[in-house]
C-alpha cells in the first residue's frame, strides 16, 4: 500500500467507529426537540416533502435523468481520485450554498422548494462521486449502493449501523439486494433534517440558515460518500 493509501486507511477505521458509536446526550435531546416540533408542522408541508423524497427515488433507480457520463479513471490512483472528488465536493457545496441561501430568502412557498432541489444536487453529487471511483452508474445494484450511501448520510445510529454492515459485505450479497425501503429512506431522512431545514422557512432568518445547513449538509455526505467507496475498494481489492 502506498502511504496515502494507508492514511485512507486508518481514516476508514476511524469513521467506522464514528459511525458505529451511539449519539451524544445533546444528539438525542435534540431529536425529542425535533420530535415536537414535527408534530406542529402543517400535513400539507409534511407531504410535500414525502413526495419529493419519493419521486426522486424512484428516479434515481429506473430513470436516466441522473446517469453520469462514465469517468476514464482506470489508470488513477486513489490519491488522485481523490482530488478529483474533492474538487467535486467544492463545487457542489457551492451550488448548494447559493440554493439554500435563496430559497431561504424567499418566503414559505420558494422555500419548501429546497428540499426537492437540495435532494437532486446530493444525489448528482453522489453519481459523480461514484464515477470517480471507477463505478458504472448505469448498473442497477450500483444506483442502490448509492442510495444506501445516501441513507448512511442521513440516518438515525441504529439505522446507520444496519446499513453500513450491508454495505461492509455489498459485493459479496449485492445480487440479494434488489430493492429499497423508499418509506425508510425518506423518513429517516426527514428526521435527520427537518430541524434545521425548517428554520430555513422561518423569515429573516431563512437565508442564513439555508446557506450554513446546505454547507453542512453536503460536507457531511461528502465525507460519508468518500469514506464507503475507500471502504468498498479496500474489500475488494482485499486490504
Amino acid at each position: 500500500m502506498t502511504p496515502y493509501e494507508q492514511k485512507a486507511l486508518y481514516e476508514v477505521v476511524a469513521w467506522k467507529r464514528k459511525v458505529n458509536q451511539r449519539s451524544n446526550l445533546f444528539q438525542r435531546l435534540s431529536k425529542k426537540a425535533q420530535t415536537k416540533i414535527n408534530s406542529l408542522i402543517p400535513v400539507q408541508v409534511h407531504h410535500f416533502i414525502t413526495e419529493s423524497i419519493r419521486k426522486l427515488v424512484q428516479v434515481t433507480l429506473f430513470g436516466s435523468e441522473y446517469t453520469t457520463k462514465a469517468k476514464d479513471v482506470g489508470q488513477l490512483t486513489l490519491e488522485e481520485r481523490e482530488h478529483q472528488v474533492a474538487r467535486t465536493l467544492e463545487v457542489y457545496t457551492r451550488t448548494a450554498i447559493i440554493e439554500g441561501a435563496s430559497t431561504g430568502a424567499a418566503g414559505l412557498l420558494i422555500g419548501l422548494a429546497d428540499f426537492p432541489l437540495l435532494l437532486t444536487i446530493k444525489m448528482k453529487f453522489l453519481f459523480e462521486v461514484a464515477s470517480i471511483y471507477g463505478f458504472d452508474v448505469k448498473q442497477y445494484e450500483e444506483r442502490l449502493f448509492i442510495l444506501h450511501v445516501f441513507q448512511l448520510a442521513f440516518s438515525s445510529d441504529e439505522h446507520q449501523r444496519d446499513l453500513l454492515h450491508t454495505m461492509e459485505q455489498w459485493d459479496a450479497h449485492k445480487d440479494e439486494l434488489q430493492a429499497v425501503d423508499w418509506q425508510k429512506l425518506q423518513q429517516e431522512y426527514r428526521d435527520y433534517i427537518d430541524l434545521t431545514k425548517m428554520l430555513q422557512l422561518v423569515p429573516g432568518i431563512g437565508a442564513i440558515v439555508g446557506a450554513y445547513a446546505n454547507n453542512k449538509l453536503l460536507q457531511h455526505l461528502g465525507e460519508t460518500a468518500m469514506n464507503a467507496y475507500r471502504l468498498r475498494l479496500f474489500n475488494l481489492e482485499g486490504k
